[in-house]
């Protein structure tokens, strides 16, 4: 029997350009209502990226932090679950992390998920003073990263001499409420190590959405577990999915266009185009009629997906996609 499809919803917090044109003394009342609107529907759960400058060129518009969300959601909604997809492991030291969830766990009740990924976006590594180290260093932090918060959840206490950190005792009291830790959600394809770091450690996983490509990475990750006598049935496979839904196909190419003319004075013709793109794949799986979208999602679900993340880039000011979204997908995909 296929399992009902779990749902969750970014909040917008600048980074693909979702508050432009909202003062910055209005953005939190703008992400705060989204949350709000999540909490009184279908949704598990509300999710924001960890970037500090916006896509898919670095500008002056907003892009908030992500922990520091975190924390006010934690204090601000009450049934949700708070995850971020995902945390790079460099931007911050992971003994410091692990205490910074933790907190926020204890104030949201036991409701945060970690999303933990080796982060890719060079420009604001090189701006923050990050440098940019190669792809196998990253992942080294990620691993070791990982095993730090692994210890610190569930003992209190973490000690790591590793290649990338060293951490000698560091305590992390209290502990998360949830028992066992933090969730981890790794997130990331990469089939020869990000997705093994996975069979060994992660509850979720978050990698491609397209039916064939999440079908090839979960065939990899089912030999990692394999390896290493992991339950794969044990790991929840995730995907993001970019959303835009109306009741015809003409409203669905209206809302392109709209979108399109929405970031061009911040991306330039070209840019716009190509940042409307990703939306215009043949085939994209939350892009089209609420019958389409299910159809399509239904084709990821029968190959394994179990919970899809929704990202409305209109939500900031207009709550009408995520409740037509809710309305219609989400019953027909959790029957």
């Amino acid at each position: 029997m296929t399992e009902a499809l779990r749902f969750g919803m970014f909040v917008p917090q600048g980074w693909r350009h979702d508050l432009v044109g909202i003062p910055p003394e209005e953005q939190w009342g703008a992400m705060s209502r989204v949350a709000a609107l999540a909490e009184s529907g279908p949704w598990e759960s509300i999710w924001v990226y960890d970037h500090f400058h916006t896509v898919p060129v670095p500008s002056e518009e907003a892009t908030h932090e992500a922990w520091t969300l975190m924390a006010a959601f934690a204090a601000s909604t009450s049934r949700v679950r708070l995850g971020q997809m995902c945390t790079c492991m460099s931007y911050r030291n992971p003994a410091y992390l692990a205490k910074v969830a933790a907190t926020v766990d204890i104030v949201s009740g036991g409701r945060t998920e970690m999303g933990i990924g080796g982060g890719w976006y060079e420009h604001e590594w090189r701006a923050y003073g990050y440098g940019f180290p190669p792809v196998k260093e990253r992942l080294g932090r990620l691993r070791e990263g990982v095993e730090i918060f692994q210890q610190a959840w569930t003992t209190g206490t973490a000690t790591l001499h590793g290649e990338y950190y060293d951490v000698d005792g560091a305590i992390v009291q209290p502990r998360p409420l949830q028992q066992g830790g933090i969730p981890m959600w790794i997130a990331g394809g990469g089939e020869k190590v990000t997705l093994r770091i996975a069979a060994e450690y992660a509850q979720y996983t978050n990698f491609a959405g397209a039916p064939d490509e999440f079908e090839a990475k979960s065939r990899v990750l089912e030999q990692h577990c394999r390896d290493l006598g992991r339950d794969y049935a044990s790991i929840v496979r995730s995907a993001n999915y970019n959303c835009i839904i109306a009741p015809t196909e003409r409203e669905v190419e209206h809302q392109l266009q709209a979108l399109e003319a929405k970031v061009t004075p911040y991306l330039g013709a070209e840019g716009a185009k190509r940042f409307v793109a990703e939306y215009r794949v043949e085939g994209s799986p939350a892009v089209g009629t609420p019958e389409q979208i299910v159809e399509r999602l239904q084709a990821v679900r029968d190959r394994g997906l179990g919970y899809a993340i929704i990202y409305f880039p209109f939500i900031a000011t207009d709550p009408s996609a995520a409740e037509l979204f809710a309305r219609e997908v989400v019953p027909a995909l959790q029957s």
